[in-house]
């Protein structure tokens, strides 16, 4: 732990295993600030399929970093996803995103401009983080690391209720093969690959309900906070 005096709970693991659905409801009990570091790889990959940039061109991928702005706007019911002041909340969630970012994601560029806002974003709060790499990369000195995993067919199940909720024309053919690409893809890329950092805590949500995983990592929570205070 370094000498800052904010809290930090960094949340790793697989797509589809409610990681942003628990950090949510997580940042909303403890009052912190929550960033979902995949809605900004989202962001980015929108951004790279509106200006067809070529993910081998990499004086295109530098310019367009340089032109990309992403903000989190918290209102009465959910915190907004804004790129270059447009909420694109809704869309960066949609099928052909989701085909997409993990393939940016692993662009050194990419990952480096990311966590370079991240890290800023996390330096003066007490926040709540998800991810791929929060725990090994982005804040490695993070106060309390949970490893989200689950079952590869109760994770499809999932995306597959999600998705087609929202009226997408998507079989579950699709998704667990789209989970399954994702995963080989972000597990193996050279830079910043997922990975369970040393010191996480694993949680095996398959059989757990919301309730169940924000009691847990509650509990984990107040462990930290009560040995930071004996400290």
């Amino acid at each position: 732990m370094s000498g800052r005096h904010n809290f930090i709970i960094a949340i790793d693991g697989f797509s589809s295993c409610g990681k942003s659905t628990l950090a949510k409801a997580l940042a909303k009990k403890l009052k912190f600030a929550f960033i979902d570091s995949g809605a900004m790889y989202r962001a980015v990959t929108l951004y790279f399929i509106r200006h067809n940039i070529a993910l081998d061109d990499q004086d295109a991928i530098d310019n367009a970093l340089n032109d990309i702005h992403i903000d989190f706007i918290p209102n009465a019911v959910k915190t907004e996803i804004h790129l270059n002041d447009e909420d694109i909340s809704e869309e960066i969630r949609q099928m052909y995103i989701s085909d997409k970012v993990s393939d940016v994601s692993a662009i050194k560029a990419v990952r480096t401009a990311m966590v370079t806002q991240q890290q800023k974003l996390g330096s003066r709060r007490n926040i709540i983080m998800d991810g791929r790499d929060i725990g090994t990369t982005v804040f490695p000195d993070a106060d309390l690391k949970i490893f989200m995993t689950a079952d590869p067919k109760v994770r499809a199940a999932r995306r597959y209720l999600e998705l087609t909720e929202k009226g997408e024309d998507v079989t579950l053919e699709e998704v667990v093969e789209n989970l399954a690409n994702r995963d080989r893809i972000d597990s193996t890329r050279a830079e910043s690959p997922l990975r369970q950092a040393e010191d996480a805590i694993v949680l095996d949500n398959s059989n757990l309900t919301p309730e169940q995983q924000l009691h847990f990592v509650e509990e984990e929570y107040l462990k930290v906070k009560a040995s930071r205070i004996q400290a």
